[in-house]
């Protein structure tokens, strides 16, 4: 054999040993870029999930809150009509001639279709007479002295509350009694049984 044969030889085995380790990092490569594509496939997948979650949330929201805005505006006629109607006494009623009779009715009758609409559209009035103090929920315009009535306790509504869906639209002005007996504490030891 001569030299270039020899010599040609030598690089046909070397080129032959590289060509399996060639394609072995190829194919490694391409299983890489593979896995990588499915994880972003994946994660646009969650992604445009997610998207379609809070798209429809938001569609949710709108719709129940959109007119939020509104209701605030028309939450001002509603109490001028109640402060109206409350104007007028039991006893100036029974003594009113037929139609002023008729017009308060009317504006009665308007009142309640008004608050039927709110209603039909998810905004609910709550006047919480009696109810435990919520600033959450109430706003305390002042305190009134109530030695019967627990402390913290609603005594009087000064202008109702309304409700949006969860939301609170308005919260209720309310007078907070002031100076009653305290609330038990479940803490508190019982006296009786330290007679014993």
């Amino acid at each position: 054999m001569t030299d270039s044969t020899a010599r040609a030889t030598e690089n046909a085995s070397a080129q032959g040993s590289e060509a399996p380790e060639a394609a072995t990092d190829a194919v490694a490569a391409l299983t890489k870029e593979v896995a990588d594509l499915k994880d972003k496939h994946l994660r646009a997948l969650a992604e445009m999930e997610n998207l379609r979650r809070r798209t429809e949330r938001e569609i949710v929201d709108g719709r129940l809150y959109g007119i939020a805005g509104f209701a605030r505006d028309v939450l001002g006629i509603a109490d001028n009509m109640h402060r109206a109607l409350d104007a007028v006494s039991a006893e100036m009623r029974q003594k009113a001639d037929a139609g002023v009779k008729a017009f308060l009715d009317g504006v009665e009758l308007t009142e309640r279709e008004l608050l039927k609409t709110l209603e039909k559209h998810g905004i609910k009035k709550f006047e919480p007479l009696g109810e435990k103090f919520d600033p959450n929920l109430h706003q305390a315009m002042y305190e009134v002295p109530e030695p019967g009535v627990p402390t913290g306790t609603v005594v009087q509504v000064v202008q109702a509350g309304y409700k949006i869906g969860e939301r609170i639209l308005r919260p209720a002005m309310v007078a907070v009694s002031k100076g009653g007996p305290k609330v038990a504490s479940q803490d508190a030891p019982n006296n009786d049984n330290l007679s014993n």
